[in-house]
């Protein structure tokens, strides 16, 4: 079990790690591309391109790492009027929609996958899947973040955001 978690971590520290390459790599050719363009009147053909794709994948891998760690924006008004049960019982249903919306999220961005598969980006030549795949990737790591904290009520509170 010991092993089984070191390779979880591993795992989510390898997400964090590649959202700030991808990050990094962004900021990289969107400035050269700015540096091009007003100093020397050219620039990277593909960087624009590749810019969103890589904003669109930090985007979700940065959604997934937030709901991991409990960092999503969330309002709390009731927690307090309400019985623990009740609560209990509220935490699951709201779970479950979660978990409901990121299959929805992956059944959506897996029809977009395959049917712009074929389909490439005219500068960079990249298909558009990729930009949906990153919709796959996201949804499903989402809906299993929020399976786990629907079946396992005690990993809610491992980072201490959670009463």
């Amino acid at each position: 079990m010991n092993t089984l978690k070191k390779v979880i971590d591993w795992f989510w520290e390898g997400l964090n790690v590649l959202m700030t390459v991808a990050m990094v790599l962004m900021i990289i050719l969107v400035f050269t591309n700015v540096v091009l363009r007003y100093g020397f009147n050219s620039g990277l053909l593909f960087s624009a391109e590749t810019s969103r794709i890589l904003f669109v994948w930090v985007t979700f891998c940065g959604a997934i790492l937030c709901l991991r760690t409990n960092d999503h924006l969330e309002l709390r008004v009731i927690d307090g009027l309400l019985p623990k049960k009740a609560l209990f019982v509220l935490r699951r249903c709201v779970w479950a929609i979660i978990a409901l919306c990121a299959l929805m999220l992956v059944m959506g961005s897996m029809n977009q996958v395959n049917m712009n598969w074929y389909n490439a980006l005219p500068l960079s030549r990249i298909p558009v899947s990729v930009l949906y795949l990153a919709g796959v990737v996201g949804g499903a790591l989402m809906g299993l973040v929020a399976l786990h904290r629907f079946f396992v009520p005690s990993a809610e509170k491992l980072y201490g955001k959670d009463d």
